[in-house]
């Protein structure tokens, strides 16, 4: 008898948890088969509820990422200022990382090891978080902020600044360097300095010319 819409999803998440906590438990990847097997389902209902791996990847990944999903669009729902609301942005993404990596490191490095080989089943997710920051760059740019700048390029100067807050790798390997304060004075300074303009009160900022 098919499944409901509403029970397959419910089946795809159970699954999907179950992957992941296959994962912590035996600290390795878990393959296609290995979860088939232990699903406890037959071939022909886990084949319908994950046709292969990359549906099994994306319904892990959905469940892993969930929370992050979750504190940008709280975020973005807030009446906060444009700088508060991309230091929260940035700041809650970042403070769920380092728990579940202070939590279990070893499970947290698998999983990003997993992202890695996997990414352009993540993609979708970075272009998502991109999209939301791009609000918050337009209305900070309603207040002033980034003048003379594009979004597309406002977007890529900030994602190199932040990017070991948002980069879960980095957590692996400087971990003791990252902080909340310091998270916040890069917010700061993003928004005291980021301009494309080369003069007033942001002349210092693109003053330095790349050889050629």
């Amino acid at each position: 008898m098919p499944l409901s819409e509403e029970k397959k999803q419910d089946e795809r998440k159970r699954i999907a948890q179950m992957v992941l906590d296959l994962v912590q438990s035996r600290g390795a990847e878990i393959s296609y088969p290995m979860a088939l097997a232990e699903s406890g389902l037959s071939r022909s209902r886990f084949e319908d509820l994950f046709p292969d791996f990359d549906e099994l990847f994306d319904a892990v990944a959905q469940i892993w990422l969930a929370a992050h999903m979750k504190a940008m669009e709280e975020v973005l729902g807030t009446d906060l200022p444009p700088n508060r609301k991309m230091y929260e942005f940035f700041r809650r993404r970042y403070v769920i990382s380092r728990e579940r990596f202070e939590q279990d490191p070893a499970t947290f490095r698998l999983i990003c090891e997993m992202g890695a080989a996997n990414f352009e089943r993540v993609r979708s997710y970075v272009d998502l978080a991109d999209h939301y920051l791009c609000e918050i760059i337009v209305e900070a740019q309603a207040d002033g902020y980034f003048a003379g700048l594009e979004i597309d390029a406002a977007l890529s100067l900030i994602n190199q600044m932040v990017s070991p807050y948002t980069m879960p790798d980095s957590l692996i390997y400087i971990s003791p360097k990252l902080s909340e304060e310091k998270l916040a004075r890069i917010i700061d300074t993003i928004f005291s300095g980021l301009s494309g303009e080369a003069d007033g009160a942001s002349g210092g900022v693109n003053t330095i010319r790349i050889a050629s």
